[in-house]
């Protein structure tokens, strides 16, 4: 018998997301429709023996309405617990995403030496690309070295939207987290 991972869709205003609870943590909010779906639905549901069971959490309905505190404006910092599905070395990446501050970006040469590990750049964009935990884990912030915006599962119209926001509050006052 396996375990659920409760999921919810959510059309956010820059695209539609996935969003799963597993044993009151986020373990998913993830674009709907990227390349890389199933794959990431398989690694998740194989980690966790679990299933998916469409349905609303009180965890899912927090991590909605911080999701659009931020596309608001209203919000820099997630407060919601999160469970990182993946390798020892994606979750390392991913924790490193979790340290770039807000309304910052960094290529991925700079994540790699961060990291202490400089020849291992294309190894950490192919994590990044594996993120499951999308805006949360704000792999948005890492960029081209030349400065360019690359690739990112919601698309670059999406992350720039992100970097946009992330950009214009900093204008912003009163802004919780």
């Amino acid at each position: 018998m396996s375990d659920i991972i409760t999921i919810k869709y959510f059309k956010s205003p820059i695209g539609e997301l996935i969003i799963g609870d597993y044993k009151s943590q986020i373990c998913l909010c993830d674009w709907r429709y990227r390349k890389l779906r199933d794959k990431i639905d398989s690694r998740i549901k194989s980690e966790l023996n679990a299933q998916y069971l469409e349905g609303s959490t009180q965890v899912i309905d927090e991590c909605i309405s911080q999701i659009q505190e931020y596309l608001s404006y209203k919000r820099k910092k997630f407060t919601i617990p999160i469970l990182l599905i993946g390798t020892p070395f994606q979750k390392e990446v991913w924790n490193s995403l979790l340290e770039i501050p807000f309304g910052k970006t960094i290529s991925y040469k700079k994540q790699a030496q961060n990291l202490n590990k400089e020849k291992a750049v294309r190894a950490i964009a192919s994590a990044n690309g594996l993120n499951a935990i999308s805006i949360i884990v704000p792999c948005h912030r890492v960029i081209g070295s030349d400065g360019n915006l690359t690739g990112y599962a919601g698309g670059l119209s999406a992350k720039k939207k992100l970097l946009d926001i992330e950009n214009d509050l900093f204008v912003q006052e009163g802004i919780n987290g």
